[in-house]
């Protein structure tokens, strides 16, 4: 199963609450406060984040953190690649020369085109969506119905 490491999934949360409030800055211990999440861990992660480029830190006694960018110019792909490393499905998906079997794969294509796929839609949405501060919400109500398909084809077959 694709899934973002539980750390990736609090990094949108911190970057949700701070885009709540664009341009106002907001410390660690205050956004732990809002976020309900460790302050050790949204320490962490803004720290992270930071050197990513996501956030910006102001220090001194009216410092803390804020949005380098603005919600809508900050993907989930920026997010992912900021906390986990640039998305690949596969080895061969990352790049020529990262798979053994590259030479003789008869699938690798194909797992790099839907690599690519996924890539392209991680960078349509955007953090102001994942917060839900756009209208321009993705629809998903087909995902979920593919979802609920799979998770209860899976079930049968158990």
């Amino acid at each position: 199963m694709l899934r973002i490491s539980r750390l990736t999934d609090y990094a949108t949360v911190i970057l949700a609450a701070l885009a709540e409030t664009p341009g106002r800055v907001q410390t660690s211990a205050c956004l732990a406060d809002q976020t309900k999440l460790a302050l050790p861990t949204v320490s962490k992660l803004l720290k992270q984040l930071q050197r990513a480029g996501l956030v910006a830190s102001t220090r001194g006694l009216r410092g803390g953190y804020q949005l380098a960018r603005a919600a809508t110019e900050i993907s989930a792909a920026d997010i992912l690649d900021a906390l986990e490393g640039p998305f690949s499905i596969t080895d061969c998906a990352s790049g020529q020369g990262n798979c053994e079997l590259e030479k003789s794969c008869r699938v690798g294509h194909a797992w790099q085109r839907l690599n690519v796929t996924i890539r392209r839609s991680l960078r349509e949405v955007s953090l102001a969506q994942l917060a839900g501060f756009d209208s321009n919400q993705p629809r998903v109500l087909a995902l979920e119905r593919d979802m609920k398909a799979a998770a209860a084809r899976a079930q049968s077959r158990s």
